[in-house]
């Protein structure tokens, strides 16, 4: 008699998890079916950035009021009128006296005055000087005070203005598109090289690396928008030059410190970028009412933020006397270098610390025992 062979117990065939649905056990192994922490913050952060761009444009914009705005008075009884107008309500304006009408008007040409009131006792009005190429809504915004305070006395006031915007440039907003363009394009460029690179460089050299590819971009950037403002759409006639150098250096100094900030954060850099740059930056920078007109808070951290100070530089270069010169002085160009420098040294200081390889020295593992033999 033979026996038959023996056989394998059946067992019941393997199923894969279901993965489409988000109950019972569907979810991969080890993966939980509820989102992770980490996803849960940056749906968070979200939330804080968008709520933090209402809050920071309408906190800026809902209530335009001029603050000491700086004006020159020349002419008979210069003293007084200064004096008025230095007290006014609120203290809208910042009132001088000038020697001279020439000196005022000259003082409003440069950029050293928002505006300037000739008084002319033997004519029917007196002359306000004003350069709406600074800013359409602080030159508005002086002009209405002014006229309100003449017409309380019985005079009139006749406007010259003395800078007056290119036809290409109507309401005066070119300038501050041109920087938005330029701050855009550097933390957007850094914020690809994070994702694509990593937040972090792996070293020193490579820090260096990291920053050196932004230079060319920087430089394609800054002439690139330069040209299409000049050249392309001819809102402005020359310039090309000092704009490009304005415009490389505000690329080059977002984008590195948007490399800074992710290399503390991680991800999360580019959201503190974003509330840096957008949320704080753009409603402080003058562009649609210039600084004199916001809130104290964004009034005061305007010129601090590149947004503010490219602004500045681009309407001082086309308008007035240059990078160099006009209302901001040269400050813009310091407050650039400040923040490349800043954002430069932290991402290079702010590195992957390197890993540490295991030491000679460590006693080798012993080998698995082989298996029992079966009898």
């Amino acid at each position: 008699m033979t026996t038959p062979p023996e056989t394998e117990p059946e067992t019941e065939p393997e199923t894969e998890p279901d993965t489409t649905t988000g109950t019972g056990t569907g979810h991969p192994a080890g993966h939980s079916p509820w989102l992770s922490r980490r996803t849960v913050l940056l749906v968070l952060g979200a939330l804080v950035l968008q709520l933090g761009f209402v809050a920071g444009y309408v906190g800026a914009f809902h209530d335009p009021t001029p603050h000491a705005v700086t004006i020159e008075v020349a002419g008979t009884g210069s003293s007084q009128v200064a004096e008025a107008l230095d007290g006014l309500e609120g203290e809208p304006l910042a009132a001088a006296t000038a020697d001279t009408a020439a000196q005022a008007r000259e003082d409003v040409t440069d950029g050293t005055v928002t505006a300037a009131l000739v008084l002319r006792p033997d004519a029917d009005s007196d002359l306000l000087v004003i350069a709406s190429g600074g800013g359409t809504s602080l030159a508005s915004a002086v002009e209405q005070v002014v006229t309100a305070v003449e017409a309380d006395q019985g005079r009139t006031v006749t406007v010259s203005d003395v800078v007056p915007v290119s036809d290409g440039d109507a309401r005066g907003l070119s300038g501050f598109y041109l920087a938005l363009g330029w701050v855009v394009g550097g933390y957007l460029v850094a914020s690809l090289v994070g994702i694509a690179d990593g937040s972090r460089a792996r070293g020193r050299r490579h820090a260096l690396v990291r920053l050196a590819v932004l230079v060319p971009y920087a430089l394609l950037g800054g002439f690139g928008g330069s040209w299409v403002v000049t050249d392309a759409l001819g809102v402005w006639s020359g310039h090309l030059l000092p704009l490009g150098l304005v415009g490389s250096l505000t690329v080059l100094a977002v984008a590195a410190v948007t490399l800074t900030l992710q290399a503390l954060l991680g991800t999360l850099g580019i959201g503190a970028a974003i509330a840096l740059f957008v949320i704080l930056g753009n409603p402080s920078a003058g562009g649609a009412y210039q600084q004199p007109l916001l809130p104290a808070f964004f009034r005061v951290l305007g010129p601090w933020l590149p947004n503010g100070a490219t602004t500045t530089l681009v309407r001082d270069t086309v308008y007035f006397d240059g990078p160099l010169g006009g209302t901001g002085g040269g400050w813009g160009l310091l407050v650039l270098a400040g923040w490349l420098v800043v954002g430069a040294v932290g991402s290079v200081l702010l590195v992957r610390r390197p890993v540490g390889r295991p030491t000679t020295d460590a006693a080798p593992l012993s080998p698995a025992p082989l298996p029992a033999a079966r009898a």
